[in-house]
């Protein structure tokens, strides 16, 4: 089985995920423009187990149909690497450009579309979700 390793900016903090994703989407919900300072987040779901090097800080947001998000950040330099659901404990989410991989595969879902800045422009096989399905 192939694994692959993201990192934060710094180096100091990295996640070893194995397998190819089980899906890889990207959101344009306000918190996650703010939490990326981007205008969408583009995150990439793997199995578990996972492998957690270094030292994170973490925050947690109820998303809008009630899940809790635990976000962990880079205390150095402020990277966003990765995210879990609580309660769901066979997954975790992954930045998609800390894999720093031009050939990491396309996303195939768009949630909160609604919320889409009207200048991105999605490949055209993408599944497009006015909020969370």
């Amino acid at each position: 089985m192939s694994s692959r390793i993201a990192s934060c900016s710094c180096g100091q903090l990295s996640i070893e995920v194995n397998g190819e994703p089980r899906g890889v989407g990207v959101c344009h919900c306000f918190a996650c423009q703010r939490r990326t300072g981007s205008v969408f987040a583009a995150l990439a779901s793997f199995t578990a187990p996972y492998s957690v090097s270094g030292k994170a800080t973490e925050y947690v947001r109820t998303g809008d149909q009630g899940a809790q998000f635990i976000f962990r950040f880079c205390p150095v330099c402020g990277t966003n690497l990765f995210h879990t659901e609580v309660g769901e404990d066979d997954s975790v989410s992954v930045a998609v450009g800390a894999f720093a991989d031009p050939a990491f595969p396309a996303p195939t879902v768009s949630v909160y579309d609604c919320r889409r800045h009207s200048w991105v422009q999605l490949p055209s096989d993408v599944e497009a979700f006015s909020k969370d399905p």
